[in-house]
């Protein structure tokens, strides 16, 4: 009879396309993978994969396995779980998002939550690259914006808007900005997305877009440096109203071009298959949602 192991080849193997990659994450050597595979067709009796030099597809027989094998894997886990007497949230959760959030807002919070559930281990990514929930060894992603990817699952944590800001020392010497047009005589603090150099800041008058393209003397791949700069009077930044909340707040930077409005930027909580919501996964989901309602209501 084949086992977990066998049907978390599977779906390791369905996600990424590449046996040989769903055995690395696993960590089994090739010709186990392989016999672990045939096992599992032989006691199906049935293909589950159209295989190619480069590649592996699934069959309809194997969409349709695929399906069951994770709601399967769902159900021991939480049985699992339920089994427990001391009904402790347990498990071991890899967790990847933005550098300024991540360290300024979660970090915090995550050390609360592993206070509350110690049988909890964390691994923390911070990093603005987006990261491939099916290929990289993550198990959680918070991310910025709307969902390219409609095939992960997105939980919504909050609600944001980016905003313009720059410290008092900075607007002091150089002037305030009356409108985005403005911007172009001023040094915007630039730092890289997934899709190249965010120089190109869209702001809105009413529903009317009003895109500007900005420059500055400073760019980074840390988002959380620009910040940093804008802080220290160097210049102009434009972030999510979450990662600078503080910093108004404390009088260390300014809002400014605050009759436009900025883009959205909620943050949502991604993770691959309603099979990946472990306890652990909805243990945090909960804590977090309750923080960040907190901030969100003293808005």
């Amino acid at each position: 009879m084949y086992s977990t192991t066998d049907l978390q080849l599977f779906i390791h193997t369905a996600d990424l396309g590449s046996l040989s990659q769903a055995a690395r994450q696993l960590d089994l050597l090739p010709a186990t993978a392989s016999a672990s595979l045939k096992r599992l067709e032989q006691q199906l009796n049935a293909r589950l994969f159209v295989r190619s030099t480069r590649s592996m597809r699934l069959t309809p027989e194997g969409a349709l396995f695929l399906d069951v094998s994770r709601q399967a894997l769902a159900l021991l886990s939480e049985g699992e779980a339920l089994l427990r007497a001391d009904g402790a949230v347990r498990g071991h959760l890899r967790l990847s998002m933005p550098s300024d959030v991540g360290r300024n807002v979660l970090l915090p919070w995550l050390n609360e939550f592993q206070e509350i559930h110690p049988q909890i281990t964390l691994s923390l990514q911070f990093s603005d690259r987006v990261i491939d929930l099916f290929r990289d060894p993550v198990d959680i992603a918070f991310r910025y914006g709307k969902l390219d990817d409609s095939t992960l699952i997105s939980q919504p944590l909050a609600a944001s808007r980016r905003v313009a800001v720059a410290a008092p020392a900075y607007l002091a010497r150089h002037g305030t900005p009356q409108s985005p047009q403005e911007l172009a005589g001023h040094n915007c603090l630039l730092y890289y997305l997934q899709r190249g150099l965010f120089n190109n800041w869209r702001f809105y008058s009413g529903k009317h877009p009003i895109d500007i393209k900005v420059r500055g003397d400073r760019m980074t791949d840390d988002a959380a440096i620009a910040r940093e700069w804008a802080v220290a009077g160097i210049g102009i930044a434009y972030k999510s109203w979450l990662d600078v909340r503080r910093d108004i707040a404390d009088g260390n930077l300014v809002a400014i071009l605050e009759r436009f409005t900025g883009e959205e930027t909620p943050l949502n909580m991604v993770y691959p298959h309603r099979s990946s919501a472990s306890p652990a996964v909805r243990a945090l989901l909960g804590f977090l949602r309750e923080k960040f309602d907190a901030i969100q209501n003293r808005r």
